[in-house]
């Protein structure tokens, strides 16, 4: 006969905080996710049912011609096309910028190198609006108004960039560096063959952070591309938004910006693996 077993009364105690720490995570994402479905779901809704109270949560029919009329309205493949030229410079820049960086503040030893970090990460406490007016200042000197470098330039260099690449590195052995400088490996060559190779997860964090704060970035675009050629997708759907207020065709800037957060998904989605491993990782450097 087999025995009786006894219940493990802590683990029946544990089911109902267990139970409790599922509702909070599902209700903050479901509070994080309506917002993203309504909008999806309005841009095929009619004006009359975005602007509707109580608010419609599906529409009766779905317009897709909106997205037709969106089209002829803006030229969305320039704004894709000079967004994705302005996005893909500066995250390749960060990436670069950040990597060596990291690279050198982790596994390198030179005069002030402590107080020269410390101050870049200073650098991070420091608001955009008051470093705005100088560097608009050095871009227009350099006559790089209306220019995508005028973009590109001032956002290739990121204070927490250097601080995720540093902190990831640290990890990595220095037995496996000296190893290859005995093999006749170049610092370089350590670079490219040793040191990106093991940082995939850092970088497609850092990349995907700066693909989405580039890709929305609004204010310095604003500022420096006054040419509709060189417009990128926000101040696309800037000039939108003023045309729908006075014209009343909300469901036209929803169309929009259904249309504006594609990329932005497709990277997350193809980075999400890399992305929560180097989140992880990242966390246990010292």
């Amino acid at each position: 006969m087999t025995p009786i077993q006894p219940t493990n009364r802590n683990s029946v105690g544990r089911i109902p905080l267990t139970v409790a720490k599922y509702a909070v995570v599902i209700f903050g994402a479901m509070v994080m996710v309506t917002p993203f479905l309504w909008m999806l779901s309005a841009s095929f809704m009619t004006s009359s049912e975005i602007t509707r109270q109580p608010p419609t949560l599906l529409p009766a029919v779905p317009q897709v011609q909106n997205f037709s009329q969106l089209l002829e309205m803006l030229p969305f493949d320039r704004l894709y096309a000079n967004s994705i030229l302005v996005t893909g410079g500066i995250v390749l820049g960060v990436l670069f910028t950040s990597s060596i960086a990291g690279f050198a503040f982790a596994k390198y030893e030179f005069p002030g190198k402590q107080i020269l970090f410390y101050l870049i990460l200073a650098t991070m406490m420091i608001p955009f609006f008051i470093t705005l007016i100088p560097v608009f200042y050095i871009v227009r000197q350099l006559g790089w108004i209306n220019t995508f470098q005028g973009v590109i330039v001032p956002g290739i260099f990121s204070a927490y960039g250097i601080f995720l690449m540093r902190q990831f590195i640290v990890g990595i052995p220095d037995e496996l560096l000296d190893a290859a400088r005995i093999d006749g490996a170049s610092e370089p060559r350590i670079y490219l063959r040793i040191i990106l190779p093991l940082v995939r997860p850092a970088l497609a964090t850092l990349g995907t952070f700066t693909f989405i704060g580039s890709w929305n970035a609004f204010l310095w675009p604003l500022l420096v591309l006054n040419d509709r050629a060189f417009m990128t997708v926000p101040l696309g759907l800037n000039t939108l938004r003023l045309f729908a207020a006075e014209q009343r065709n909300v469901n036209l800037l929803m169309a929009g910006t259904a249309l504006s957060i594609i990329p932005t998904l497709v990277i997350f989605v193809l980075l999400q693996r890399y992305f929560i491993r180097g989140i992880a990782l990242t966390g246990l450097k010292g």
